[in-house]
């Protein structure tokens, strides 16, 4: 799974979502990588967090190699959820990385262990809290406004972090590589001399604008093969 994701970026997949009508599954922004650098890509296994590690163990047990633990913590800031042991568990089991909708712990061994964590930062305490369990808490975790299930591939990077139906990510993946292709021309078109004005045909969309206020660049660039936008 990583090598599909390898030589492409969440920016790239989010706009093959929106040429395809997929619907944009993004976490809230300012999750990131413990350790800078690392990227996730693989299926969801999800998991609700009650305030006991014996959930993500159960989970553990359910694991396929290559998995992405996606931890449903409440996107809560007064805790920290997850720490080494747990990770270091997570890849025993065979699980890729963690994705985390609240903290971490435990910063310099997770660096240390090198299973990628995204998380929305550290924090020393643990939780004291012990909630009710929920039904769904090993089939569906939610990210935001999002719920994501095993039927869903995980994509993070620098930008951030996204989800795919994982019946519709071979056409996304396929998209977002073309629409590298087509940007990666573009921007050495740039730096050879021919502006991006000039390879949009820029003054043709603004005067053809003038005559139809309805025409959009958007659709310019889809007459003329561009990949600034979606």
């Amino acid at each position: 799974m990583p090598e599909i994701f390898a030589d492409l970026s969440t920016p790239l997949v989010a706009d093959a979502c929106v040429r395809h009508g997929v619907p944009l599954r993004v976490a809230p922004p300012g999750i990131g990588a413990v350790a800078p650098g690392h990227r996730v890509a693989g299926r969801v296994l999800p998991v609700r967090h009650y305030g006991s590690v014996d959930v993500f163990l159960e989970a553990f047990g359910g694991a396929e190699p290559g998995d992405v633990l996606v931890i449903d913590n409440g996107g809560r800031s007064d805790e920290a959820c997850v720490g080494d042991l747990a990770v270091l568990e997570a890849e025993t089991a065979g699980v890729a990385a963690l994705v985390v909708w609240g903290l971490h712990r435990d910063t310099p061994e997770l660096v240390e262990i090198g299973l990628p964590v995204f998380s929305y930062g550290a924090f020393p305490p643990g939780p004291v809290r012990l909630d009710e369990r929920e039904p769904e808490a090993l089939s569906t975790a939610r990210f935001g406004t999002h719920l994501v299930s095993t039927d869903d591939l995980v994509f993070g990077d620098e930008d951030g972090v996204l989800f795919v139906a994982a019946d519709r990510a071979d056409e996304v993946l396929a998209t977002a590589h073309r629409i590298r292709d087509t940007e990666r021309e573009q921007a050495r078109r740039i730096r050879a001399g021919e502006t991006l004005r000039r390879q949009t045909t820029f003054d043709d969309y603004l005067a053809r604008r003038a005559v139809d206020p309805s025409y959009t660049f958007r659709q310019h660039l889809r007459r003329t093969g561009g990949a600034i936008e979606e």
